[in-house]
């Protein structure tokens, strides 16, 4: 049974750092493109944040490029999302996913990821 298991979240002032991990269990995740992904109350879909194949290439999206990694520690089935200078705009629910095959196919391929975690809570206050 494949299993995404995310934890890290917080509450955290603007400016400050969070970082928050993704634990897969149930298959091998270094055949999965692994990505991050947020949602907040009034979005009707998830915003992809970053992915990263598992050849190691990664993609963000505008609005936390500089600023948030991501990496994965194939050996340890889990992935990473390094979170700096956080603004309150990065408020949200943060969902690891994962799609099949070695290669991701952009952030807007959200159909494509068929493995969700639960979601883990950043709260940023200004």
């Amino acid at each position: 049974q494949v299993q995404l298991v995310e934890s890290g979240g917080g509450s955290v002032q603007s400016g400050g750092s969070l970082r928050l991990s993704c634990a897969a269990s149930g298959y091998t995740s270094s055949s999965y493109c692994m990505a991050w992904f947020r949602q907040t109350p009034g979005q009707q879909e998830r915003e992809g944040v970053a992915d990263m194949s598992t050849y190691g290439s990664t993609t963000y999206a505008d609005s936390v490029k500089g600023r948030f990694t991501i990496s994965r520690d194939n050996a340890k089935n889990t992935l990473y999302l390094q979170m700096t200078s956080l603004i309150p705009e990065d408020t949200a629910m943060y969902y690891c996913a994962a799609s099949p095959g070695r290669r991701c196919y952009g952030l807007a391929a959200i159909r494509d990821f068929a493995y969700w975690g639960q979601g883990t809570q950043v709260t940023v206050s200004s």
